[in-house]
């Protein structure tokens, strides 16, 4: 099988466990997913199945949206729930929706984070959490990303008069290597108090949502009883946010034999855009505009055997 599938990834399972256990399903060592989600995190996990995972790269670029918790009054060692507390700062007065708001509004758009100590970025050749497991600080890259909508998902008042805690659920729509439990602390700093991300959904990711996504035990059910081809989209459907351009049965041919090809008309205007080259309703490839052959083009994935 050959295409993408939709996955809602539960709580407590790796992003690799949840590979592992596709290609149990599917009998296929060829499995790979866009995306990592902490254990954790519950929501859409997109896996790409046999010659799909030639795309991957393409479906990661997307946008993706979460819903999350942000809990202000307190920090963690890992940004989110599942770390140890280091700061406790008592919420004495109530927040108003309207300073909340406004930190939201001043972190739309650009900017920059430092990714958390406990994350799978790597330094040196080795991954921040293993420093961190090390108790070792190391200096982190920082990361330029995009918000582009931050917002509360209610009308509540926020207080707990019992823990001195103000708790609010938000939306995000984000472009690719945004840490939302980094967000939820700067969210704090803005409001002057210490912070952490306390729950997290994402609800897109690589244009798949959550109405696309089937739980483990519906694609088990699928294979159990021979309709496990249901679970999977065909591969166009993880590339529609890429240009579409018909071709020939002749070019087809040559496409197929990864050639460098003229450019037709039009082409010029994808600029550093790659583009799908689209023969009988099926993507043959991904070109992309020829770096030294103005007026060329040159196969970026070439498709065609799947």
């Amino acid at each position: 099988m050959n295409g993408i599938l939709p996955l809602w990834k539960p709580a407590g399972w790796t992003s690799h466990d949840c590979v592992n256990w596709a290609r149990k399903v599917f009998r296929t060592k060829k499995i790979g997913h866009a995306g990592t989600l902490d254990p954790e995190v519950t929501g859409v996990l997109p896996l790409a199945i046999g010659g799909a995972t030639k795309i991957l790269q393409y479906m990661d670029t997307l946008e993706k949206e979460y819903e999350a918790e942000v809990t202000i009054g307190t920090s963690t060692t890992t940004e989110d729930q599942t770390g140890e507390m280091v700061e406790i700062k008592k919420v004495l007065t109530p927040l108003s929706r309207d300073e909340i708001k406004k930190a939201l509004v001043h972190l739309t758009g650009e900017i920059v984070q430092i990714p958390p100590m406990y994350s799978a970025v790597k330094v040196a050749g080795k991954r921040l959490y293993e420093y961190a497991r090390e108790g070792k600080e190391v200096e982190r890259p920082k990361r330029t990303v995009t918000i582009y909508r931050l917002e509360l998902m209610d009308d509540k008042d926020y207080y707990d008069p019992k823990d001195g805690l103000v708790r609010f659920p938000i939306k995000i729509r984000c472009s690719k290597g945004t840490y939302i439990r980094t967000l939820a602390v700067s969210i704090g700093e803005i409001l002057g108090y210490p912070s952490h991300m306390s729950k997290l959904i994402r609800t897109e990711s690589a244009g798949f949502t959550t109405e696309d996504c089937l739980s483990m035990e519906q694609v088990e059910e699928l294979r159990d009883t021979g309709q496990l081809d249901k679970a999977i989209r065909p591969i166009e459907s993880a590339l529609k946010h890429l240009p579409m351009v018909e071709i020939s049965e002749d070019k087809a041919q040559m496409v197929r034999n990864g050639a460098v090809l003229p450019l037709a008309k039009g082409m010029e205007n994808f600029g550093d855009r790659p583009f799908c080259l689209v023969y009988e309703e099926k993507i043959m490839a991904i070109y992309k505009l020829h770096p030294t052959k103005p007026g060329m083009m040159k196969p970026d994935r070439v498709l065609s055997l799947m």
